[in-house]
């Protein structure tokens, strides 16, 4: 396996790559990651098993996307493809360090610069993708309501049925997106879909980077609204973002409906009380519409 990602490795760069080191990292809650070197360049290697290799391929096409955007710094993306009973994707290697508030600060320049500068048509991307494990459907759509409600509220109310949960005011919710989004003018902007603390840092010289995104084109209040989920980012990432893309009026009622999809998933991924912290939020959205 290692002697084709060699080889692919060497074919993508146009240099000759043998691994002389290899290391275990951290891939994320599904993967298995890998430092792997030949002495002079490092890259990060994610496995997984080999019918997930679509999974690499959006994971691929999703960064190199932003990359190009040229604003927020993203690991570079170099190869993927299937290694004998695993897939794999390979990526710049980005030393983690340590950011303080300015790095917070320019975070948040950078991704408000990347929202402004990546605009589509329409809403959803050229494949579907997963958010952690789950499938993301990104069928392009006209209409953000249309999308929000039967590509991303409506699906994981579907899938977390069949898994057993109980959301007896889903329908009510659902119903009622046309109200809860009226008047909020959206342009759809490049997002990167999964946007938590674990998936943002700085390298050691302070630069801001994102990683392991979800990438589609929607309302880029998603990923705002998803960086609060868990703890929320520093009060400086804010200031950065709203310096050159401030958010529009209505935002702290619409993050809750926005970050209800995040709460389904894990439900869906996870089972536990995030069942219950998603009818609290159903409850909270419908008494406040």
């Amino acid at each position: 396996m290692w002697t084709e990602i060699n080889a692919q490795i060497s074919q993508a760069t146009g240099e000759n790559f043998q691994t002389q080191q290899r290391r275990s990292v951290s891939g994320g809650c599904i993967n298995q990651g890998y430092s792997v070197s030949d002495g002079k360049r490092t890259f990060f290697v994610k496995l997984n098993q080999a019918f997930q290799v679509a999974m690499f391929e959006a994971e691929a096409l999703g960064v190199k996307q932003m990359y190009d955007t040229n604003t927020i710094r993203v690991p570079k993306p170099i190869c993927y493809g299937v290694a004998g009973n695993s897939c794999y994707i390979v990526l710049e290697w980005l030393e983690i360090g340590r950011g303080d508030s300015k790095a917070s600060e320019e975070m948040g320049r950078k991704l408000a610069q990347m929202h402004k500068k990546s605009l589509s048509e329409k809403f959803g991307w050229d494949m579907n993708n997963t958010i952690g494990s789950t499938p993301q459907i990104n069928t392009w759509t006209d209409d953000w309501v249309e999308f929000w409600t039967k590509h991303r509220l409506g699906y994981q109310f579907e899938l977390g049925k069949r898994r057993g949960g109980s959301f007896p005011q889903a329908s009510e919710l659902l119903n009622a997106i046309p109200e809860l989004l009226a008047g909020h003018e959206v342009q759809p902007s490049l997002v990167h879909g999964d946007l938590w603390g674990g998936n943002a840092g700085f390298t050691v010289d302070g630069e801001p980077i994102i990683f392991d995104p979800a990438t589609y084109f929607g309302d880029r209040e998603v990923d705002i609204a998803m960086t609060e989920v868990f703890g929320g980012f520093s009060t400086a990432f804010y200031q950065g973002y709203n310096e050159v893309f401030p958010l529009d009026h209505g935002y702290e009622k619409r993050k809750t409906l926005y970050n209800l999809y995040h709460i389904l998933n894990h439900f869906n991924l996870f089972g536990g009380g995030y069942g219950s912290q998603a009818n609290g939020m159903i409850g909270r959205i419908l008494s406040n519409k």
